[in-house]
């Protein structure tokens, strides 16, 4: 019995990381559905969600209006969450150069903002980013040349993540898996998230804005729903650092798992596959299936550590994981710990997990989160 519930934990971990990957790739063989890119120049609103960001927001406007796009066919937007650290001041500095302040009266979160930027602009793409993001000076035209193609709804950049020394950190390792599950779930059909700091939409595809939804999921739903598709762009890419304190880097996952459960709740209808078919398989697969890694390992490590007095087999196995939490949580240490390569993605793998566990128990609880503090970097 033990050791039938060790070996599917560990069947279950090996499908969400690996097994799901290999049918995408599978499936995406088959289908390879391509798009069809362009270089076009329609008018475009590029809104940043803002938040107290007094100490950033100048480097992204000059970052942002250095962009090669028709200055006359970019409307920069700031969409503040009623900033009181003197943000909406610097921003309204830059109007000469055409930048709009659209603030909220109220702090009411991040998709709020945005919805008030929305409600401002008339442009038929929108492209949102964070503060924290920098992007190429061919940014904009690169993530505007998917709408070339009529069935694509809304599209992601990838990310790029390094840390203070310009290195590929642990997160960045974990970053480029995601990017490259986005490759293959766009060549079978559709994405299931796009990266939150920089994406763009079709209007259409923009409106019925919830504020308690993350904006990176509504659009995806709102584009399958409408029967278009979301879709990664390896030729848009954002670039940002590691959230320099450990701590808020692990609040700042544990909110986002807790907001991404509570739309995926809201979504549960896509995951019905007489519907939904391919997709709802997909947003099972990498939502639901990810959160449910962490219990599973639980249960992997004490069936694994009851079982190795049973053979030589089931004791370097128990002893395999036992060695591979301890090399986490030295990296966890931080300083010569975690420069060591060897512990960079154990220690992440371990962050993650715990900040998705985490989640589970406020979720459980009936916490639910709107309002939103980014993240220092």
């Amino acid at each position: 019995m033990t050791a039938g519930i060790f070996w599917a934990a560990v069947a279950f971990v090996a499908y969400a990381y690996a097994g799901y990957p290999l049918l995408l790739a599978a499936i995406a063989g088959v289908r390879r559905r391509g798009v069809r890119r362009a270089a076009i120049t329609p008018p475009v609103a590029f809104v940043i969600a803002a938040r107290n960001e007094a100490k950033r927001i100048r480097e992204k406007l000059d970052n942002t209006l250095a962009q090669d796009y028709p200055r006359e066919r970019l409307a920069v937007l700031v969409a503040s969450d009623a900033s009181d650290d003197g943000t909406d001041d610097v921003v309204r500095a830059y109007a000469p150069a055409g930048v709009r302040l659209v603030r909220a009266p109220v702090r009411a979160g991040k998709e709020a903002a945005q919805r008030g930027a929305i409600a401002a602009s008339r442009e038929e793409i929108l492209v949102f980013s964070d503060v924290a993001t920098l992007l190429p000076p061919d940014g904009v035209r690169q993530i505007v040349a998917n709408f070339a193609d009529p069935t694509v709804g809304c599209a992601s950049s990838v990310d790029r993540v390094v840390d203070a020394g310009g290195r590929a950190s642990g997160e960045g390792a974990y970053v480029r898996y995601e990017m490259a599950l986005r490759a293959l779930e766009t060549r079978a059909g559709t994405v299931v998230g796009l990266s939150g700091s920089f994406f763009a939409a079709r209007r259409v595809v923009c409106r019925d804005w919830p504020p308690d939804v993350p904006s990176d999921f509504h659009v995806v739903v709102s584009a399958v729903r409408r029967g278009l598709r979301a879709v990664s762009d390896p030729h848009s890419v954002g670039y940002y650092r590691d959230v320099a304190d450990g701590t808020r880097e692990f609040d700042r996952k544990v909110r986002t798992v807790l907001r991404g459960m509570c739309a995926l709740r809201r979504a549960a209808p896509l995951l019905n596959p007489l519907r939904h078919g391919l997709f709802a398989w997909q947003l099972a697969s990498h939502k639901l299936c990810r959160w449910l890694v962490p219990p599973a390992l639980l249960v992997a490590l004490v069936s694994g550590v009851a079982l190795a007095g049973r053979s030589p087999l089931y004791a370097t196995l128990g002893g395999a994981q036992v060695a591979f939490y301890l090399l986490a949580l030295g990296g966890l240490r931080g300083g010569r710990w975690l420069e060591r390569r060897l512990l960079r993605i154990p220690t992440f793998f371990l962050l993650v997990n715990a900040s998705i566990l985490h989640a589970w128990v406020r979720y459980v609880r009936g916490e639910r989160l709107v309002a939103w503090t980014p993240s220092e970097r």
